[in-house]
C-alpha cells in the first residue's frame, strides 16, 4: 500500500520534518532526556504553535480534523527523531478518550488546553498481573456525591510524572476480570491521597507507580463501559505507535547502510560482503512490509472500517517483530559501538523495545489476532 497524501498532509509532513531537523537533532534530544524533568517544554510549545497537537482532533472540538492519518504523519517523523514528548499519551490517548467519551462540558474544559499545549495527560490502566488485559482491574471507585472516590494501584504509567491530569480505569461493579463494570475517571495528578513514584524508562522517558487512597475523580463516559472505550482507544494508540516504530526502523536501516559503506575490514568496506548485503536486504524488506501495514492500519482507522481490533493486533505484532529484527541487526552490524550512548543506534533499539510492550507485546497480539480471527 502507498497512500497518496493530500496537499495539506504533505504540508504537515514537511513542516514537522523541518521543525525536527532544525530543533530536534540527536544532541538536542540527549540534552532533553538528561535534564531533570526529561521533557522539552519549549519543544512542546512549538508543537502546539505549529498545530501538531490540534491536527488529529475534529473541527467540532477545535482541531484540524486530520484524524489518524495526521497522527500517522506526525508519529512517523517523531519516530525518526526519537521525540520523547508525550504526544501519544496526551493527544492520541487522553485527548481521544475525552473527545469520544467525554461530556460537552469535559470537552470544553480540557481539549482546548491540550491543543494549546498547556496541559499534559497520561492514561493509568495497567496493574500488576493484568498482562495487557484492559478488563483486569482491581482499582475500585465508589460514588460520593457528584464525584467518585478511587482506591488502588496502577503500575508503569507512562508520562505520569509530566502529567497535569490522569485518566484512571477503576471498577465500579463486577469482579476483577469482568468486561463490564470498569469505568474511566479524570483525576488531578496532584490530588490529595495520590502518591506517585516516578522512574526513568529504558528509552529515556518517565513513568510512575501510582497509589490511590481515597482520591476523588470525575466520571468520563458511561459508568461500567470503560473497557469498550479503552479498546477503541488502544486501536488508535497502536496506529500511532506503529507509525513511530516504522520511522525508527527506517532510520536504523539508513544508519546501517551508511555505516557499511565506510567501515572497513580486511581492507574493504563491510558493505561489500555478500552475507551482510543479504542481511541489509532483509532489513529493507522488513521496513517496507511494516510501512505498508502502518499505512493500511491508519487508513482503516480514518475510515472507521470493521474489524479494527483484529487489524490493529496484526499490525502491532508484525511491526513489532520487524522492529526487533531490524534493531538487532543494526546493533550487531555496528559492533560494540552499537549500544554506546554516543551513537543513536542503541537509542532506537531501546525505543523500539519500549514500543513493543506498550498496549501489548507482539506475542500477546499474535494470540489476540488468532482469537479475533476465530470469532470473525
Amino acid at each position: 500500500m502507498d497512500i497518496q497524501f493530500t496537499e495539506e498532509q504533505e504540508l504537515l509532513r514537511s513542516s514537522v520534518q523541518r521543525l525536527l531537523r532544525d530543533q530536534y537533532d540527536f544532541d538536542a534530544r540527549r540534552k532533553i532526556v538528561a535534564s531533570e524533568e526529561g521533557l522539552g517544554r519549549r519543544q512542546w510549545d512549538e508543537f502546539a504553535e505549529l498545530g501538531l497537537l490540534a491536527a488529529p482532533f475534529s473541527e467540532a472540538v477545535g482541531g484540524f480534523g486530520g484524524g489518524p492519518l495526521s497522527t500517522m504523519i506526525i508519529m512517523h517523523e517523531f519516530g525518526r527523531h526519537l521525540v520523547v514528548e508525550p504526544f501519544v499519551e496526551t493527544v492520541v490517548v487522553a485527548g481521544g478518550l475525552i473527545e469520544r467519551a467525554g461530556s460537552d462540558a469535559q470537552k470544553q474544559a480540557h481539549i482546548a488546553d491540550i491543543i494549546a499545549g498547556s496541559k499534559l495527560w497520561a492514561l493509568a490502566w495497567t496493574e500488576k498481573g493484568s498482562r495487557f488485559d484492559l478488563a483486569t482491574v482491581t482499582t475500585t471507585a465508589r460514588r460520593d456525591g457528584d464525584d467518585y472516590v478511587l482506591s488502588g494501584e496502577k503500575t508503569a504509567v507512562i508520562a505520569a510524572p509530566w502529567a497535569d491530569y490522569l485518566i484512571v480505569s477503576a471498577r465500579t461493579s463486577g469482579h476483577r476480570h469482568d468486561r463490564g463494570g470498569v469505568s474511566l475517571f479524570v483525576v488531578d495528578r496532584r490530588a490529595a491521597n495520590l502518591d506517585l513514584q516516578s522512574f526513568r524508562t529504558i528509552d529515556g522517558r518517565r513513568a510512575a507507580e501510582i497509589s490511590l487512597r481515597g482520591v476523588r475523580g470525575e466520571l468520563l463516559g458511561l459508568e461500567g463501559e470503560g473497557v469498550a472505550a479503552l479498546e477503541a482507544c488502544r486501536n488508535r494508540a497502536i496506529g500511532a505507535l506503529c507509525a513511530e516504530a516504522v520511522g525508527a526502523i527506517g532510520e536504523l536501516n539508513d544508519a546501517t547502510l551508511d555505516y557499511s559503506k565506510t567501515r572497513k575490514q580486511f581492507g574493504v568496506t563491510i558493505g561489500s560482503f555478500q552475507v551482510l548485503q543479504h542481511r541489509m536486504v532483509d532489513m529493507f524488506i522488513a521496513h517496507q512490509e511494516a510501512l505498508s501495514l502502518m499505512q493500511h492500519l491508519s487508513l482503516s482507522l480514518s475510515e472507521g472500517k470493521a474489524g479494527l481490533s483484529r487489524l490493529a493486533s496484526g499490525a502491532k505484532s508484525k511491526i513489532g517483530y520487524a522492529g526487533k529484527f531490524v534493531a538487532d541487526q543494526a546493533v550487531q552490524l555496528h559492533g560494540g559501538m552499537g549500544m554506546t550512548d554516543e551513537l543513536n543506534v542503541g537509542h532506537y533499539f531501546k525505543r523500539i523495545s519500549s514500543i513493543n510492550i506498550q498496549f501489548g507485546d507482539p506475542a500477546y497480539h499474535v494470540l489476540r489476532y488468532a482469537q479475533l480471527d476465530a470469532v470473525a
